[in-house]
């Protein structure tokens, strides 16, 4: 089961990456971003693709340009996930066959990046667009769209979420920070996962 959960590796150092993948794929969370603003994510990236690419959704978050996209996928990643959206990103990432989910916040945005052939939307940040927002940008997105609640979302108000039209969610500093140990971003993602699956 791959749940519509991604996990949001802020700050990683690359020695942390295979250990910290390998618990949240336990736990049943497999698809994983490193943002760019981390200390060499590229290299993060590139390890937890080798170990787990076969078994998990391996990308980058804070991807601001093509030439991003471009290293990105050089180092094994198959997901690229942006703060904004930016169509010359979107459609470098779709032709290199990565995966994109670009951050939206209007219903222009939304549309833009579902025109440029976007895999889903970041709702980004969350908190601002909050849930009577996404039902109604959700009433008139195409059905099939599927949106990602990130930025003030945790396992206390995935129902809430979900209810107004989110499938799934990224989550940032409720899984890691910079300090955690494997054991701590083990019972993270397991809390987040047993949260998602009450209400998914």
């Amino acid at each position: 089961m791959s749940r519509k959960i991604i996990a949001i590796l802020r700050g990683i150092q690359p020695d942390e990456a295979e250990g910290i993948c390998a618990a949240l794929i336990e736990a049943g969370i497999d698809r994983i971003e490193v943002p760019l603003n981390s200390p060499e994510p590229l290299d993060s990236i590139k390890r937890m693709a080798d170990a787990f690419g076969q078994d998990a959704l391996i990308g980058a978050g804070t991807v601001l340009s093509p030439a991003d996209v471009v290293k990105v996928a050089d180092a094994g990643g198959k997901m690229i996930v942006s703060p904004d959206t930016n169509p010359e990103v979107i459609v470098t990432s779709k032709a290199a066959g990565l995966a994109s989910y670009p951050g939206v916040l209007t219903p222009t945005e939304c549309f833009a990046a579902l025109r440029a052939g976007a895999d889903g939307l970041k709702i980004f940040p969350s908190f601002l667009m909050g849930t009577e927002g996404l039902k109604a940008i959700s009433a008139v997105l195409p059905p099939e769209t599927e949106t990602y609640a990130v930025g003030g979302v945790g396992p206390g108000n995935f129902a809430e979420w979900i209810s107004a039209g989110a499938v799934g969610f990224g989550i940032g500093s409720g899984i890691y920070k910079p300090g955690f140990s494997v054991a701590d971003v083990a019972k993270r993602a397991a809390d987040i996962v047993a949260a998602y699956d009450n209400v998914s």
